[in-house]
């Protein structure tokens, strides 16, 4: 049985999009590099990518195997990160808070452990403390990328990867790309997405500069279908979805009067079947009439639509859909009325990323990174430092719920080798109980307000043996 909220719940516009071709803001990291070549760049985007090294604390460098290399024209997936230690892995990139990301991660195992097909592979991946995605390898020569688009919580956002007992975890790239704000506008800080398909229908596979945001548009073809193009300029104004103006240029439609279009029929193997489409439209032809009805599962969701000529415009769905196995099906059947038959440009289905796991507070995961980077603390710590609880900081401990986010309350830091001077990043974790920072390296007075607290409610080890306030 097939569950939909509503049959409106599909929504019409048109619009489009003028963005700068640049780079500005993206952050490309290649897995494995050495971290004595500082960057190099892509051959056809002419993107810089640069080591993995300051934004990851564990795991191994490995390159695929020599025999493995002409699998793959992207040098980038010629080197990779594991990690065989722990159970789970981050990468904390540096974003700003209230901005809107895409973040995308790519795996290509390249026989670099010695290991053949077939793999089966299989490990998790966290945005911040809530499931993504599943990354499933059976062959060597598999090529997967996992995308995934959020409104970032804090000055920093953590994507880790989950060891779930089916194989070591690794990683050949991870791509942080800033997006415009009015660009996927249900995505809040309260909903995230990851990105089951994108694809452009009858064209090559797109990505950055063609699109300046470097999404992947992948190219599908079928022998049931007629391939249509342009070089004619298509009407760009402000869209919330941006489709590049080379994808718009190419289209599909049916052969022999064949008045159905079969978009796809997939079947989504995710642990929440819950997914939006976006379906992108440009007329590229003008001399008679088309129409067509929109299907999804059988069930009519729009009556009658007639995309405009050399103007984008896309119909999506508001609320999520969910199914009872994961399949669906889409497909555009002419109306009575139409003379010419169905087509699209393009299309991209998602799935909802559930902001069902507690997380640390923004105030207090922000102050907790400054103070591991201040002190060079490693440990285990990467990723949100309360949630999941089972990968909780060592030395950290959270306060009760309260509207699913946690405070910091305690903080041992005893017999961590800390040098230097005792930080004032201490005094912005204002929850905090107990601080101890006994037997370290730490010299030069105590903050101010550390000591006021000491005097209340906040208990603050400094020397097993004296009053930590008589350093000043």
């Amino acid at each position: 049985m097939v569950l939909f909220p509503f049959l409106g719940a599909f929504v019409l516009a048109a619009t489009a999009v003028h963005v700068a071709g640049q780079q500005e803001g993206f952050l490309s990291i290649d897995c494995g590099l050495d971290a004595r070549f500082s960057r190099r760049k892509d051959t056809y985007t002419n993107i810089a990518y640069i080591s993995d090294s300051p934004y990851v604390d564990g795991g191994e460098n490995h390159r695929v195997a020599a025999d493995q290399e002409s699998s793959t024209n992207d040098v980038s997936l010629l080197t990779l990160r594991s990690f065989p230690s722990g159970l789970r892995n981050c990468y904390t990139l540096p974003t700003e808070s209230g901005a809107k990301y895409l973040v995308r991660m790519e795996f290509f195992h390249g026989r670099y452990d010695g290991k053949s097909s077939p793999l089966s592979l299989q490990f998790d991946l966290h945005l911040g403390t809530n499931y993504w995605d599943t990354v499933t390898l059976q062959d060597t020569t598999d090529d997967w990328w996992s995308e995934a688009i959020f409104v970032a919580w804090s000055s920093w956002v953590p994507v880790c990867l989950l060891n779930t007992g089916t194989g070591t975890p690794f990683v050949n790239t991870v791509e942080l790309r800033p997006l415009g704000a009015s660009l996927y506008p249900d995505v809040t800080i309260d909903e995230s997405i990851s990105m089951y398909r994108r694809a452009n229908m009858g064209g090559n596979f797109t990505l950055f500069p063609d699109d300046p945001y470097d999404r992947y548009w992948g190219s599908e073809t079928s022998s049931s279908w007629a391939n249509l193009s342009t070089k004619k300029h298509i009407q760009q104004d402000d869209n919330s979805v941006a489709v590049p103006v080379l994808v718009l240029q190419a289209a599909v439609s049916t052969i022999n009067n064949v008045i159905v279009l079969n978009v796809g029929t997939w079947r989504v193997y995710k642990r929440s079947f819950e997914f939006k489409f976006f379906l992108h439209f440009t007329d590229i032809q003008n001399t008679q009439l088309r129409r067509f009805d929109l299907y999804v599962n059988d069930e009519q969701w729009l009556q009658t639509y007639s995309p405009p000529y050399l103007d984008i415009s896309y119909i999506y769905s508001s609320a999520w859909n969910k199914t009872t196995d994961g399949k669906y099906n889409i497909t555009l059947a002419a109306s009575p009325t139409s003379v010419l038959l169905p087509m699209i440009n393009a299309y991209e289905v998602y799935n909802n990323i559930p902001h069902d796991t507690p997380r640390t507070s923004t105030k207090d995961f922000d102050t907790m990174m400054a103070i591991k980077l201040e002190y060079g603390v490693k440990k285990n710590w990467m990723g949100d430092p309360c949630f999941p609880a089972k990968y909780r900081w060592n030395g950290v401990n959270c306060s009760d719920l309260t509207n699913n986010i946690t405070r910091i309350i305690s903080l041992d830091l005893s017999n961590s080798n800390l040098t230097g001077l005792v930080s004032d990043n201490f005094t912005l974790l204002t929850e905090l109980q107990l601080l101890d920072l006994s037997r370290n390296n730490l010299n030069g007075p105590i903050p101010y307000s550390l000591c006021k607290r000491n005097a209340r409610s906040l208990v603050v080890r400094y020397e097993s043996e004296e009053d930590m306030c008589k350093k000043q």
